[in-house]
């Protein structure tokens, strides 16, 4: 796919002079402007680029897809919307977009905060209600984290399709990427990535792309804190009751366990982990599974 952007260049805020000598008024940017401009300029570099790079390396948009872009109400599909409407405006590979947004149940002060940041961010989002948090409250057996996913996914899937959309786009990061590998070793036993793109097994055509997967958490953080923009954490009526509590979870642990053996002189870690899921020897792995069929290094080796 060839996509190319052409990055506006953004006029100086400082007043020219036009012929006849009148003063040209200094343009106001909106919080939306400043929030485009810090992407374009202070953070280029470690949002922009790899998130065109992303884009291109993995061909997530294609001429004539209509994407769904799934916003959460977090920072990280909030970072999502306004690069994908950045995008959609001066991409020479044309495409659609809508911005969606699935109340599984927010309480009325969450969901005042969404609507306030889509506002404050330009993105014109489409809200629609669902009884999630009220299944998933109820939940007894297993997780009801795993579960409220899953029934997440099935609805934005669900949504999508019915607006015409071939694709939905989530807010996942490189962080996500590493720690779902680490994750899936030491407490899944098995090698497992987190792909950029997947096609739905449910729904005929549709595909998930990940368009941040190049993107560092930190630098989320970093553009989110400068543009004085506030988000909601997982805003579950189960974490609000503090009935699950965040400190204990298993992500926490390998962000923490990354973070340390950075610290300590591995500078490289997290590049090292994302650069391996790219890189897997299967010469070297006892086992692996193909599209669901596990098969041992013995087959090959006879």
């Amino acid at each position: 796919m060839n996509t190319n952007i052409s990055a506006q260049q953004n006029k100086s805020e400082e007043a020219n002079q036009p012929a006849g000598g009148r003063t040209k008024e200094k343009r106001v940017f909106t919080a939306s402007d400043n929030a485009v401009r810090s992407i374009l300029k202070k953070y280029r570099k470690d949002i922009w680029t790899p998130f065109m790079s992303a884009i291109k390396q993995y061909e997530l948009i294609s001429t004539g897809d209509r994407i769904a872009v799934c916003m959460s109400g977090g920072k990280d599909s909030a970072l999502l919307a306004v690069l994908m409407k950045q995008l959609h405006s001066h991409s020479d590979v044309p495409f659609d977009v809508e911005y969606i947004v699935m109340d599984p149940g927010y309480s009325p002060k969450n969901r005042e905060q969404i609507i306030k940041n889509a506002e404050t961010l330009e993105i014109p989002i489409k809200i629609f209600d669902t009884d999630i948090f009220g299944v998933t409250e109820n939940q007894t057996d297993g997780s009801p984290c795993y579960l409220c996913a899953r029934m997440r996914r099935g609805h934005l899937y669900s949504y999508a399709e019915s607006l015409g959309c071939n694709k939905i786009a989530l807010g996942h990061h490189f962080s996500d990427v590493i720690e779902t590998t680490l994750m899936g070793m030491l407490w899944g036993s098995q090698i497992q990535g987190m792909l950029p793109r997947l096609r739905s097994t449910n729904y005929k055509g549709m595909e998930l792309i990940r368009p941040l997967y190049k993107i560092h958490e930190d630098s989320i953080i970093a553009w989110a804190r400068y543009n004085s923009l506030e988000f909601l954490g997982c805003a579950c009526a189960m974490t609000e009751s503090a009935a699950v509590d965040e400190s204990k979870s298993k992500r926490r642990e390998i962000k923490s366990l990354i973070r340390r053996l950075r610290d300590e002189g591995n500078v490289d870690i997290e590049k090292n982990i994302f650069n391996s899921i790219h890189r897997a020897n299967i010469d070297t792995l006892v086992g692996y599974k193909l599209d669901g069929v596990e098969h041992s290094f013995l087959e090959r080796f006879e």
